[in-house]
């Protein structure tokens, strides 16, 4: 396999929260970006929201962040991947999350998981515009 074909570039802002482990934010690579799962805590104050409409809001502020540090948006996004601590909350995650994506809706999918004092966890695949 050539390197070309596995170039990978990391795609960093501060404009969402640091990485707390051995990860980046974003990774560009073969014409996608993906993202690293976001939670929602505000990367200038580091304060997360109560409520889970809350919280889902900031999550995607934060993912939206890094999509702009390669010119795209959450309408670029191909697939999502979501985290809830409570699974019973998805009708108001669902409210939440519907603001801020247009038609065609990326492909979604939502599992219950354990998650550290959180209640929403979001990763993207976002496309790249092509010759970029």
């Amino acid at each position: 396999m050539s390197s070309e074909a596995t170039a990978k570039t990391a795609v960093r802002t501060a404009r969402a929260p640091q990485p707390a482990g051995p990860y980046s934010q974003g990774i560009e690579a073969n014409g996608f970006l993906y993202t690293a799962g976001f939670g929602p805590q505000d990367p200038e104050t580091g304060v997360v929201p109560q409520t889970i409409a809350e919280q889902t809001r900031q999550v995607l502020r934060n993912v939206g962040a890094v999509l702009a540090e390669r010119g795209l948006t959450l309408d670029d996004c191909v697939k999502t991947t979501v985290h809830l601590a409570d699974l019973s909350d998805f009708a108001e995650f669902n409210d939440a999350y519907r603001e801020f994506f247009s038609e065609p809706y990326p492909v979604r999918t939502t599992v219950g998981s354990q998650l550290a004092n959180i209640l929403v966890e979001i990763d993207v695949v976002a496309v790249l515009p092509q010759g970029v």
